[in-house]
């Protein structure tokens, strides 16, 4: 990675693209390079509660190394038991409008990455299969235009060990099956991530790696929380682990990843 040449980069929001799955268009950010063509695509997926500002570290470092990245805000209320749907339906309009959004990308070349809630749908996305809360049905929704995935602090497997909180506010985590997830596959979790929803600990956030198949990457951050050391933002409220180190760690492995599926060599 020493020596690597970083672009200037170039951000325009808020792009609007209509949907039929919403009551309202869903607002889009692009962050590209200032120059080059053909450029490998990741669409970003935020956690719960956040927005297309979000993330910087990750989404303004990747732009700078040679990639098109595309944020969208998408929809979250607690408990609603159709939001993990909303969102991938959302990335599915985004790749349909790939070629208007984003003229100088390389369609054949895209990785879907999210963090927290946004790592379930980046998953989704390359075969994880979501039990529906509401039809109680399995469905395939993976999309054959995302070559490769990257879940940051990730959900784990439903089960028993779902809390109460779990239950009732995301719905959508009592059953996962991630066996049909054979892309290529980053997963990041902190060895620290004690989070509300399941009583394993740190440890369930390495499901989406244990239990897929296919090529598959894990790092687990020594000392991180939920936020890695700040990948959504520095000086950000919910950061409780805020560490530019564990930062720099996360940008020089999804880089490495990025490089690695879609063929970026160093320039």
């Amino acid at each position: 990675m020493t020596g690597m040449t970083t672009t200037p980069i170039v951000s325009i929001k808020p792009l609007t693209i209509t949907t039929e799955h919403r009551d309202h268009d869903l607002r889009v950010r692009v962050t590209a390079p200032l120059t080059g063509d053909d450029l490998p695509v990741v669409v970003f997926v935020h956690g719960f509660g956040a927005n297309l500002d979000g993330y910087a570290p990750l989404t303004d470092h990747w732009a700078a190394h040679g990639f098109v990245v595309i944020q969208a805000t998408h929809h979250d209320a607690p408990g609603d038991p159709a939001a993990w749907r909303l969102r991938v339906l959302d990335v599915r309009r985004i790749l349909d409008e790939l070629g208007s959004l984003a003229p100088r990308a390389d369609r054949s070349r895209v990785v879907a990455a999210g963090h927290s809630f946004g790592g379930q749908t980046a998953g989704v996305l390359v075969g994880l299969r979501v039990t529906d809360p509401v039809s109680g049905v399995a469905e395939d929704l993976s999309d054959p235009r995302v070559m490769a995935s990257i879940q940051l602090a990730t959900a784990g497997a439903g089960g028993d060990h779902l809390t109460p909180f779990a239950l009732e506010h995301a719905p959508w985590l009592r059953e996962q099956d991630f066996s049909h997830m054979t892309r290529p596959g980053l997963v990041v979790a902190g060895d620290r991530d004690e989070l509300p929803l399941s009583t394993r600990g740190p440890s369930w956030t390495t499901d989406p790696y244990t239990l897929r198949g296919g090529d598959r990457s894990l790092v687990v951050v020594p000392g991180g929380e939920h936020f890695l050391g700040g990948i959504s933002g520095y000086r950000v409220a919910e950061t409780t682990d805020e560490d530019p180190e564990r930062v720099a760690l996360v940008q020089r492995v999804t880089l490495e990843f990025l490089r690695r599926v879609t063929g970026v060599k160093d320039r």
